[in-house]
């Protein structure tokens, strides 16, 4: 994302950062737009919609491992004051205020709905409750989860490059792992603050050792990484029907074990392949974070009145049209989404969007 995993100007060799967060992002809107359902097990909808969230699950890591990357070199160059200073401006202000503006459409759309149905929901409760689960359980939760894994890393920044401080973090990572399971506290990727934080700091041991990592990456045969991203991404698939089988409150949760495996696997043949020049025409280093802060926006508010406008339920259609549906909604999200970025990033408002 721009800003948040971008905290410096890339450097010409590390041109290829913005085309694997622009692939990143690019997920995380299509899971976002595809919606959660719970079609009949064994059923074809079922199996299609299940292998098409788990495709899409490699962002969130992804995004962890390219800040580490990027932020590496800059915890010497300015104090953990003025580090945080920073990210206040370009990063937590622009992601505060769309927040918000997630905040108030709820409000609108509780005061509308109050005034046709008169369902008695428009009272403070309410409001307060959605606030609480914007930013705990909605995408806006990614920066919270950001800014303390950075607080963290700053704080014992003298060990970030320590591999005993690597494994500490994760071993937080495999608790949280395994907590998915057994549920002894709440297993929510959204909630998981010491979740991601090895993640950074593996991207930060990529930065240190890139010339090495480089070279190795472009040894590996292709048909070698796309088998481990194969083999990783059933692992996967099975995990999540495991979950589903023992009532989990969140089946598809990015810190699966078998996730992060196909994260990973996911991110090594992306390095392999490095850049993707058409990308270039997206503007992906002006446009990730704005996209970020402003798609689930209209996943949530702009795509039920499209699907009531044409009358419309994605739900009752034929498995064929259902994902047609959901194809034609990315397209009109992710568009959306760029095209508003665009023009805020030539406007006096550009710092909306983090530039």
């Amino acid at each position: 994302m721009q800003n948040s995993l971008n905290e410096s100007s890339p450097k010409k060799n590390y041109a290829f950062i913005d085309h694997i967060r622009c692939l990143a992002m690019m997920s995380i809107v299509a899971e976002h737009t595809l919606g959660s359902y719970h079609f009949p097990e064994g059923s074809a909808r079922y199996w299609i919609y299940i292998l098409i969230v788990q495709f899409a699950k490699f962002g969130t890591v992804i995004f962890f491992l390219l800040a580490g990357f990027l932020i590496s070199e800059k915890f010497t160059d300015y104090t953990p004051g003025e580090y945080l200073k920073r990210r206040f401006a370009s990063t937590f202000g622009p992601w505060l205020f769309w927040s918000v503006i997630f905040i108030v459409c709820y409000i609108v759309n509780l005061h509308v709905k109050e005034r046709m149905y008169h369902d008695g929901r428009f009272n403070l409760a309410n409001i307060l409750k959605e606030a609480k689960e914007t930013y705990l359980y909605t995408n806006y939760w990614f920066i919270i989860n950001f800014m303390v894994s950075i607080s963290l890393l700053l704080i014992f920044k003298k060990y970030l490059y320590s591999y005993k401080f690597g494994a500490v973090l994760l071993l937080f990572t495999l608790i949280y792992c395994v907590n998915i399971h057994f549920e002894w506290f709440d297993p929510s990727h959204t909630t998981a603050i010491l979740g991601f934080v090895f993640f950074l700091w593996l991207g930060a041991q990529l930065r240190k050792h890139w010339l090495i990592v480089e070279y190795r990456v472009k040894l590996l045969p292709f048909p070698l990484l796309i088998l481990l991203v194969v083999i990783t991404f059933a692992l996967s698939v099975m995990e999540t029907r495991q979950l589903f089988n023992t009532h989990s409150v969140d089946p598809y949760n990015t810190l699966r074990f078998t996730n992060v495996l196909y994260s990973l696997s996911g991110f090594t043949l992306l390095l392999r392949v490095k850049e993707f020049a058409w990308l270039n025409k997206l503007r992906p280093r002006d446009t990730t974070y704005g996209i970020y802060l402003i798609h689930y926006i209209l996943v949530i508010y702009l795509l039920p009145e499209i699907y009531h406008g044409v009358k419309v339920d994605p739900a009752d259609q034929s498995t064929a049209v259902f994902y047609l549906i959901k194809l034609l909604s990315f397209v009109i999200v992710y568009a959306l989404s760029w095209w508003i970025t665009i023009l805020l990033t030539k406007s006096k408002a550009h710092k909306l969007v983090g530039n």
